[in-house]
């Protein structure tokens, strides 16, 4: 579940390494920060431990860029980058980590959010881009794989969290769309006022639902949320920010096929987590919709 596209740029040789390093980033860190959640939500409340996440890297970020003397965001990319903040931190990883304080597995989650790139392609058309022939058949098809992974028996006996983790693709979708249409800072800056607004709206949201915490944190919720604000925020959003000018948007966007299978393998060998034969067949489904996307659009 991420960002929008930009235009594509021909990477030199110099290039490579740092590439390499980004594509991992969001191949590997982006995959097991569903597993991390797990362990946050244990003892912190979700949109609380959402709201410390994004309000510490974002202004970790932003403080870093002024230093290097990016120039400050202006009133109007302010309240743009709260409208995408919202969208993608508070709905699409709020509700993420809701779900799985709800008792949603890692792997299911991570599987129910493969669907993002083609719920983009959807919303798109909300602005004049709807989706061409073979678009429409990904859609198809990444439908189908949802309503296989709906049969899902842990999905069905938690019925709440399966309900707030359907809201999590949504938002990012059309938050990513829309984010293409509106005026935001440039480059890194961008990341830095987005993460920042959205831990406001997950913090506001906390304060809504009443969050406390009912006991000292575990050292392994702290340290898992100190990994997503390091790993998960800074380092794999920023990898991402980093590729989308570099290289092709194919390839850039290339993390949703590989973070479910990321998320599966630490979920099924660390987690101990089960999926019946519906998740399993579910998932190449939903990813199959994704590649039927990413060829349209190419």
């Amino acid at each position: 579940m991420k960002g929008p596209m930009q235009a594509t740029l021909s990477p030199t040789k110099s290039d490579r390494l740092p590439i390499l390093f980004a594509l991992f980033a969001l191949y590997v860190i982006w995959g097991s920060t569903y597993f991390a959640i797990r362990f946050v939500v244990v003892d912190i409340p979700p949109f609380m431990a959402g709201a410390v996440r994004f309000l510490i890297a974002g202004s970790v970020l932003f403080v870093f860029l002024k230093l290097r003397g990016a120039a400050f965001p202006t009133r109007a990319e302010w309240i743009d980058s709260a409208k995408v903040g919202t969208l993608l931190m508070g709905g699409g990883m709020g509700c993420v980590m809701m779900a799985q304080s709800l008792g949603v597995a890692s792997s299911l989650t991570a599987i129910f959010a493969a669907a993002t790139p083609v719920l983009v392609s959807l919303f798109s058309g909300f602005w004049g881009q709807w989706p061409r022939r073979l678009e429409w058949l990904g859609l198809l098809v990444g439908f189908a794989g949802v309503v296989l992974l709906s049969l899902e028996g842990s999905l069905r006996s938690h019925l709440a969290g399966t309900l707030v983790l359907a809201i999590a693709p949504i938002a990012w979708s059309f938050g990513t769309a829309w984010s293409r249409h509106l005026k935001l800072p440039k480059g890194l800056m961008a990341s830095a006022t987005e993460m920042f607004a959205g831990g406001v709206a997950l913090l506001v949201l906390s304060l809504l639902f009443g969050e406390r915490l009912t006991q000292v944190p575990s050292w392994s919720s702290i340290s898992a949320l100190v990994y997503l604000i390091t790993f998960g925020s800074l380092i794999a959003y920023s990898s991402f920010v980093y590729l989308i000018g570099r290289v092709r948007p194919a390839l850039a966007t290339s993390y949703a096929y590989v973070n479910p299978g990321i998320a599966v393998l630490l979920g099924m060998g660390l987690g101990n987590e089960q999926l019946s034969i519906f998740a399993l067949v579910a998932l190449p489904v939903i990813l199959l919709g994704v590649a039927l996307v990413a060829v349209a659009r190419k």
